[in-house]
């Protein structure tokens, strides 16, 4: 078993000045997200509201998989208009972590 997770640290759009206006932001990447079957949730910047982190993982039985779901997370984040992905931090954790 093999477990691929990812934070993705994004810039808000200038206008998300109150937590209502960034969970506009952040609700509809979690909901898209969830549909690649990862646990998703919000982990980081929780007071900042021109700032998100958010975290993905991934289970499979070969790394290549968990890799490719991430990757395909990744991607699709990073094509969201309404935001600027600034960085990801990946990591990958095998049987024997």
């Amino acid at each position: 078993m093999y477990t691929e997770t990812a934070v993705f640290d994004l810039l808000l759009p200038g206008d998300s000045r109150s937590l209502k206006q960034k969970r506009s932001y952040v609700r509809p990447i979690i909901a898209m997200l969830k549909k690649y079957e990862v646990s998703v949730a919000e982990v980081g910047f929780h007071d900042l509201h021109g700032r998100a982190q958010i975290g993905v993982a991934a289970v499979a039985a070969e790394p290549s998989q968990a890799r490719a779901v991430v990757d395909t997370c990744e991607h699709q984040v990073a094509g969201r208009p309404e935001v600027e992905l600034l960085s990801v931090k990946r990591r990958l954790y095998g049987e024997d972590d």
